[in-house]
């Protein structure tokens, strides 16, 4: 018996191969898909099925194109429809990998068609569970991605904390629990940077496993849930009805396009230019109207939350070898549309004497002063709303980036503008996004939040201001 799990920590996301006796399954498999079949030829073995634990909004699944590639099949559990190939499974019902079994639990509540896979030895016993979103290690999953006119958060909230309980809770302690999610995942609220655990500790440490009833279930999963990205129903609908291969995908984007026609292509496909560079490298030289999305950081999530269009063309800036990288991460959440990069980089976009701007930044000692004698600056904190609840400096205004395309009218084009984050990656993609949207002077505290604590700047740790926007 092998069980492998494959974690992506920029989508927080753990797909799994298993194999027993020259058979495997895949278990929520990525959208770039070649890894899963070099293992099973690696090992002599033949993906027989792809286990889906629901539509998964935050990625989109290899499901298709791995089913194309292998022939295994595509199972989804109850209540679940989809416009391709798949197999529906029933609940309790059984399916043979090898020496193992895998069966269906149905355990709606994240979504409808959620579903948890209980896998057993060759003896029998209960081995491990495959529970997706239904449950992670210190959390649950979020139940308010119905579609809207369906069921309610706090109706679906009930629903899951009943499959919890009659499904998975009465389950061998020893069980192990592998989720579809870690820590960093907006799939969950409080989810811990461990991706595995026993089911007996998870009952000792997961505060939704300890809630004294129902409705105290019901109460402190729906508390406190942030509005979803927007391109979760997106990702969602992609994963139902299926999707562009990926090979296609990658072949349309490894296009590599001199200065001239790369400027040519912006004005006539109507590109957003995407730079993947670091952000400290951004802001001394990039062209205008680009914008920073680090590929060091959750560069694929946060192209999700702010690009809105996943049809908008995109071109990118990368540092050498990295364009594949850059496509194959736009491509799991859904962006399939970028149609080159600039060869050679910045560095070829100068030599070409073509345009650039920059963004100042400024240090925190200096930043220091600047707040203590000119009590009007303008400062954003664009942190996440509990960050900013955790503790704050008492003069800025906190605008969370992940809210940017609705608070950016508030944003007077010709006022300066400071802005900071947790440690300079969120805050160089406002600056970008801002600057690119017409707001001549923004300027980037270097270090973020995690230095100005170093500085003798009034802070505040209430969760109370007159200056706070609410979404």
């Amino acid at each position: 018996m092998k069980i492998e799990q494959i974690y992506t920590g920029c989508l927080a996301e753990a797909a799994y191969y298993i194999e027993s006796n020259g058979e495997a399954a895949i278990i929520d498999p990525l959208r770039e898909v070649q890894p899963y079949l070099k293992k099973a030829k690696l090992a002599g073995a033949t993906i027989k099925y792809i286990f889906e634990t629901h539509f998964h909004a935050d990625f989109v699944s290899g499901h298709v194109d791995l089913a194309r590639q292998s022939g295994a099949k595509i199972i989804y559990g109850p209540t679940a429809q989809t416009t391709f190939d798949s197999y529906i499974a029933e609940d309790g019902e059984i399916f043979k990998i090898g020496d193992l079994t895998i069966q269906v639990l149905h355990t709606p509540g994240h979504t409808p068609e959620s579903t948890t896979y209980l896998l057993r030895d060759k003896e029998g016993k209960p081995y491990c569970i495959f529970t997706g979103d239904t449950l992670f290690i210190g959390d649950v999953g979020r139940p308010d991605l119905v579609q809207k006119g369906a069921q309610t958060a706090e109706e679906m909230a009930g629903t899951l904390y009943d499959s919890l309980h009659s499904k998975i809770l009465s389950l061998p302690d020893q069980t192990l629990v592998y989720p579809a999610h870690g820590a960093g995942s907006a799939c969950g609220k409080h989810m811990s940077k461990e991706t595995f655990d026993t089911l007996g500790h998870q009952k000792e440490v997961n505060y939704a496993l300890k809630a004294s009833s129902r409705e105290d279930f019901i109460r402190q999963v729906t508390d406190g849930i942030l509005p979803p990205p927007q391109y979760f129903a997106k990702n969602a609908a992609i994963n139902k009805n299926g999707y562009e291969s990926f090979a296609q995908v990658r072949e349309k984007g490894l296009i590599p396009m001199l200065p001239e026609e790369f400027e040519a292509t912006v004005n006539h496909a109507g590109a957003l230019i995407i730079d993947t560079r670091d952000p400290q490298e951004f802001a001394k030289s990039f062209i205008p109207s680009s914008i920073n999305i680090g590929l060091n950081g959750q560069f694929a999530p946060w192209v999700g939350a702010l690009v809105t269009d996943l049809k908008q063309p995109l071109l990118l800036i990368v540092e050498e070898g990295k364009a594949e990288e850059a496509i194959t991460r736009l491509a799991r959440v859904g962006y399939d549309e970028t149609i080159g990069y600039l060869e050679g980089g910045i560095t070829a976009w100068l030599n070409a004497g073509k345009d650039v701007e920059s963004i100042d930044s400024v240090s925190v000692t200096d930043f220091e002063e600047i707040v203590l004698t000119q009590p009007d600056v303008k400062i954003l904190d664009v942190r996440k709303p509990g960050e900013y609840e955790a503790g704050h400096l008492e003069c800025t205004l906190t605008r969370p980036l992940d809210y940017i395309n609705d608070w950016t009218g508030e944003i007077s084009p010709t006022e300066t503008y400071y802005i900071h984050c947790a440690g300079g990656y969120r805050s160089m993609i406002a600056a970008s996004i801002l600057k690119a949207r017409g707001v001549v002077n923004v300027i980037d505290v270097q270090g973020g939040y995690a230095a100005i604590r170093s500085t003798a700047l009034k802070r505040t740790d209430s969760s109370a201001s007159a200056k706070e926007i609410k979404h």
